[in-house]
Parts: C-alpha cells; sequence; structure tokens
C-alpha cells in the first residue's frame, strides 16, 4: 500500500501538483495570517516604524511560504539604483502591480513603506485589522478628485513618521507583460511633496 500511495503521488500531473501546492500555501497563509495579525493587534502601543517592522515579518514569512511551498523564486534586476544614505528623504514609490507577491516583495528592499489602499481592506478581518496598525494611506475610492487629497494629507504624516510611499500608477492588478493606462496621481503628488519617485 506504501508503495502504491508513493507512485500515485509521483503519477500526479503539474496541474493537480501545482492545485495541491496552492491548498497547502493558502492553509498556511491562513495559519500565519491569523496569528500574526492577533500578535499585531497586542503590540497597538508601539510607535508607527518599529510596529511596522515586526508587521513586515508577516511579509517574509508569506515569501518563505512561497518560496517553499509553491517553488516561486525571484530575481532582482537594479536593486542598485535604490536610492540609500542616512539622511536620506522620503520618496514614492511607483511599482508594476502582478500579484500580491510584489507588494510582499518590496518590504525587502526598501525604507518602510505605507501603501495606498481603498479603505475597504480595513474592514477584512485579521488581516484588515493588521493592516490598520501598519500605517497605511487609505482612500475613499468614492471621493473623486477628493481622493488625492486625501493621499497628499495622509502622505505627509507618513513622510513625517519615516515612511515611503507605495503608489501602483495603474490603479489594480495587471497581469505581467501587459500594460494598462497609467493615473497620473503619483507624478501629480510627488512634486505637491516636493519628493523624488523610484519606478520598479
Amino acid at each position: 500500500r506504501v508503495r502504491r500511495v508513493a507512485a500515485a503521488g509521483r503519477g500526479l500531473t503539474p496541474r493537480a501538483m501545482r492545485d495541491l501546492r496552492s491548498l497547502l500555501f493558502a492553509l498556511y497563509q491562513i495559519v500565519v495570517t491569523v496569528t500574526w495579525a492577533l500578535l499585531v493587534l497586542l503590540m497597538f502601543w508601539l510607535p508607527a516604524r518599529p510596529r511596522f517592522r515586526f508587521i513586515s515579518v508577516w511579509c517574509r514569512l508569506n515569501l518563505w511560504g512561497a518560496r517553499w511551498i509553491c517553488g516561486i523564486r525571484h530575481q532582482v534586476i537594479g536593486a542598485a539604483n535604490i536610492p540609500s544614505g542616512e539622511r536620506l528623504p522620503p520618496h514614492i514609490v511607483m511599482s508594476k502591480h502582478s500579484s500580491t507577491w510584489e507588494t510582499l516583495a518590496l518590504h525587502m528592499f526598501f525604507p518602510p513603506l505605507a501603501f495606498v489602499a481603498k479603505k475597504e481592506l480595513l474592514s477584512l478581518p485579521f488581516f484588515g485589522w493588521a493592516f490598520a496598525l501598519a500605517s497605511p494611506i487609505t482612500i475613499d475610492r468614492k471621493a473623486g478628485t477628493d481622493a488625492m487629497q486625501q493621499i497628499a494629507t495622509q502622505g505627509r504624516a507618513r513622510f513625517q513618521q519615516g515612511f515611503w510611499i507605495v503608489i501602483y500608477p495603474e490603479g489594480t492588478r495587471i497581469r505581467a507583460g501587459t500594460r494598462a493606462k497609467y493615473k497620473t496621481g503619483g507624478a501629480r503628488l510627488a512634486p505637491q511633496l516636493g519628493v523624488p519617485i523610484v519606478p520598479v
């Protein structure tokens, strides 16, 4: 029987193996996210940056799971172009967005990041509760032109706390290798706040 089970496992199609890995990763994420969210809620009293660094460990745990459960590998090109230095002013990071992966991975290469996100995310159980403590810039998409002012007001506050801002100029996830119309919000925000842009 043991031999038959082993043989059946080896006989999985690539699609079945992918689905199995995805299921295992989803279960891993549930355990990690619920556990980490509860720990983050206990850290509400920490200042913004130390609290963010604790929260960003969750990103690394998910990247670790993606690597060892799903087999996702990555290559970084141009990391030497990321500005660095002790008295470096805050920047706006304008990044392509094709999956959740790069949202997690950006934490590995930049100072503490404040993501511009829709406020509806804050209502998600566990994830949203912890995300609210990660100092995001949350906007009401129905606000129209006022959304830009929301970003600018919250952006100044995040800069004062030592965060950089992340904006996805295409506005949503776009399949890798394709392009959508770029929105001008980040390009207008940078001169308004007097900060440079780092394209990713």
